[in-house]
Formats: C-alpha cells, sequence, structure tokens
C-alpha cells in the first residue's frame, strides 16, 4: 500500500507531539537565591549605642640605614626600646656568623660609639658572601648611629665605618678566562 500524504502528516504530527511531552517531562533547572543573614559579632550587642575604642599600639620609633659591600646589602634598623639584642635575619649574630672575625666586623661600629647595650638591633641583609655582609651591616649600623646621634660621625668617619668600599668584582672579558687570567699559553 502507498503512502499518502495523511498518513505522512500524521506521523510527523505524532513525532512534535512526542517531543514537546518529553520537554515537558524534564524538570527544568531552577535557580534558588540563596539567604544570607548578617550576623552582628557577640560584644556588638553588649556595646550597641556606644562607641569602643580601640587600643591601637603604635610601632616602635626606630632609625634606619642601609649598608653594603660588594654585592652584600643590609638593612639595619635600632630601636630603643625592647629587649637589647642584635639579630640578623632572626638569628642571633653569634649564630649568623659562626667565624669571631666576621661576628667583630658586624658589631665593631655599635662597639666603637659603646651603643651595643643599648639598642635592640634587627637586620636583614642578603647577597654577597658572608665577609660581604658582616662589613655592609657594619655600614649600615653606621649610618643608622649617625641618623640617632650627629655628632658620632666624626669618629665613625676616623674608623671608616662611614666610607662605602668601592671595590667591586670585575667583570669577566672575552677571549680570557676571568676578568685577567688568560688561557694558557703553550710554546709549541
Amino acid at each position: 500500500m502507498p503512502k499518502t500524504k495523511e498518513t505522512t502528516t500524521k506521523k510527523s504530527v505524532k513525532k512534535k507531539e512526542s517531543k514537546a511531552t518529553k520537554k515537558a517531562t524534564k524538570p527544568e533547572k531552577v535557580k534558588k537565591e540563596k539567604k544570607t543573614a548578617v550576623k552582628k559579632p557577640s560584644f556588638a550587642k553588649a556595646t550597641e549605642g556606644k562607641e569602643v575604642k580601640k587600643e591601637v599600639s603604635k610601632p616602635d620609633k626606630y632609625f634606619e640605614a642601609v649598608g653594603r659591600r660588594k654585592t652584600a646589602v643590609a638593612r639595619v634598623r635600632l630601636f630603643a626600646r625592647g629587649e637589647k639584642t642584635f639579630l640578623i635575619n632572626n638569628k642571633s649574630y653569634q649564630e649568623y656568623f659562626p667565624l669571631s672575625e666576621t661576628q667583630q666586623i658586624a658589631i665593631s661600629s655599635l662597639k666603637k660609639m659603646n651603643c651595643l647595650e643599648k639598642f635592640k638591633v634587627l637586620v636583614k641583609v642578603k647577597g654577597g658572601g658572608y665577609h660581604a655582609q658582616a662589613e655592609a651591616v657594619r655600614h649600615g649600623g653606621a649610618r643608622a648611629l649617625v641618623k640617632f646621634n650627629p655628632n658620632f660621625r666624626k669618629r665613625l668617619r676616623k674608623a671608616g665605618y662611614l666610607t662605602r668600599d668601592p671595590r667591586m668584582r670585575e667583570r669577566k672579558k672575552f677571549g680570557l678566562k676571568r676578568a685577567r687570567r688568560a688561557p694558557q699559553w703553550a710554546k709549541r
């Protein structure tokens, strides 16, 4: 039996109806709005209507200076208050500099002015080696002491602690192994 137009249209109508029913049976995604309640802190109830003054501790006053040697950079802070310690990168200077020679270099500017027990000293140092770092700490400490008391300048200058040592590593040259070291020369 050949298909007629009527039978084909009935089938297409049935397909459309079945698609529409499938869409209707699928649950629609509904966006739920979350209610956020603002809770007051427990102490707010007791202090409602009253102004509360919080004690804000003022940061301690300090004298800061930067000292340098070769590629080492030291930021030195001298605090008049607090326990009288000498910390380098959050370690005591004896712990940070294991050699007694570098320890003496680091504290020499404060020792020269008899200020080692008068200040809490915090130092952040980076770059260079141990010896250069110790000299950078000395340089920064001397500069900070001058900021604390300008009368210290003459004695520290005479000792040579305020002078930035300009000696740096020489650059490597092409054709050479280092700054001046030439490749080994063979006669034959």
